[in-house]
């Protein structure tokens, strides 16, 4: 099948819906959703009873903890690996037992995977799991689709979860707004710079939610959330040095391994996507490794940092090196360094730690620690104004579905975190001192390093 978009890095970029159907009033942000076509049957139903006497089920009116079809959000996953199926089923990455299937607030319709076994195995789980849980005949079946474009195109699915290969995040992204569906995209969000502010458009343009997979901002015990109101509110003085304990990233399509003969089951076509064309190699997840740096861990230590900085729609204004230590400058100063702290301590984890005029504090999924340690041992203030309170990452996504809110780490947070990353990869290949005008998002007088700004795609996937 062919793709239905052409996407632009231009910055006029403007996504555009698809060439092969007419455009449709409902998809936006105004669109006469699944949601409203059940509230409106509920409203008839009332009528009906009204005349005469009918048996509905408890289900259907929200019995035993259970939303009613009405108030679930209907979602779709695209690509069932083990971050995909631990969000889809349970695992390391949801925080919810059971994974989205499980809760009550949501109903599983569509999986999608190039990978033949996975996709059908998953789609068998979560059949299962429903005629278990709502009894075999009160369930909508879920549906196992090879291309996530036929997806997209069920009217009836509010949002998906994206979970692909890396250098799919992008296009999907785009796609799915396109398409008027609600956004969960894991990390990192995107591979180059110019395809995250395409995003950010599309995601604009067609008004969708979207959450951004950095989910340290809502988990682990609120100890993130805990540092970030510390600093921010002159806990440890006036700040003035960060270590990042990760360097910046860039992506780079590189070969691994020996060719190999296409195994049954898998679409090795839509697996390469926008990647360049290349024999299967053994695995569809060669490019999620990046070339320099580190574009994996790398998004969680620099989305966190961004958060404490209160740089959410800003960047670095300058990136140097200092004894072959990258390093970002800030407007206000401050200086991160993309390396581990000569203290050891926590930071590693997908954390950091934070240097004032006062004192210091250092966290990371494992543990939190301060000097002065009492910085922990008082008892937390009010919420500090201006810093978003989430206690559930997948909650938080849910909750904005239905209310229409900015999530926690919405399209313009997600593409600052990733753009961080991002501009250490381009200073880590160009091994210089490189400005940066976070406004313009642009380099300042350096034609060589805004070249690599974006990167090519292979059509018909064009960025």
């Amino acid at each position: 099948m062919k793709s239905d978009v052409t996407l632009s890095t231009k910055p006029e970029f403007q996504a555009e819906p698809s060439p092969r159907r007419e455009r449709n009033p409902q998809i936006g942000p105004c669109r006469f959703t699944r949601r409203d076509f059940l509230r409106r049957s509920a409203l008839a139903l009332g009528a009906a009873v009204a005349s005469g006497p009918l048996i509905v089920p408890g289900l259907v009116l929200g019995r035993g903890g259970i939303k009613p079809p009405s108030e679930r959000v209907a979602m779709g996953f695209i690509g069932i690996g083990g971050q995909g199926r631990g969000h889809l089923l349970g695992g390391a990455w949801t925080y919810v037992s059971g994974g989205y299937v499980s809760r009550n607030d949501v109903q599983v319709l569509a999986v999608c995977d190039v990978w033949q076994d996975r996709r059908e195995s998953a789609r068998q789980q979560v059949d299962q799991f429903y005629a278990a849980k709502f009894g075999a005949s009160n369930y909508t079946p879920c549906r196992a689709y090879n291309d996530f474009r036929e997806l997209l195109d069920r009217a009836d699915i509010d949002g998906v979860l994206i979970a692909s290969p890396v250098h799919w995040h992008g296009v999907m992204t785009i796609l799915a707004a396109q398409a008027g569906k609600d956004i969960y995209c894991e990390k990192p969000t995107a591979i180059v710079i110019r395809e995250s502010q395409a995003m950010v458009k599309a995601i604009q343009r067609y008004g969708r939610v979207f959450q951004g997979g950095t989910q340290q901002r809502s988990e682990y015990g609120a100890r993130f959330r805990r540092a970030c109101e510390l600093v921010r509110a002159g806990r440890i003085g006036q700040l003035k040095e960060v270590y990042a304990f990760r360097p910046g990233g860039s992506f780079a399509w590189h070969q691994f391994g020996a060719f190999q003969p296409v195994p049954a089951g898998l679409d090795w076509d839509l697996a390469l996507g926008p990647a360049p064309w290349r024999p299967y190699q053994g695995t569809v997840h060669a490019h999620m490794y990046c070339g320099i740096g580190d574009i994996n861990w790398g998004p969680h230590h620099y989305d966190f940092i961004q958060w404490v900085l209160n740089a959410d729609r800003t960047g670095p204004v300058e990136l140097f090196f200092e004894q072959d230590v990258l390093q970002y400058r800030y407007a206000d100063g401050v200086v991160v360094h993309a390396c581990p702290a000569p203290q050891g301590g926590p930071g590693g984890s997908g954390g950091a730690r934070f240097i004032g005029t006062g004192g210091w504090i250092a966290v990371d999924r494992d543990d939190i620690v301060s000097d002065p340690p009492e910085l922990l041992t008082e008892p937390p203030g009010p919420p500090l104004p201006g810093v978003y309170r989430s206690d559930s990452h997948s909650g938080n996504f849910l909750e904005c579905v239905r209310t229409r809110a900015r999530t926690i780490c919405d399209i313009e947070t997600s593409h600052r975190s990733a753009s961080a990353v991002l501009l250490g990869g381009i200073a880590l290949q160009l091994k210089r001192t490189l400005k940066w005008d976070p406004r313009a998002e642009q380099f300042i007088n350096d034609d060589e390093a805004n070249r690599l700004l974006s990167t090519a795609f292979r059509p018909p996937w064009q960025i």
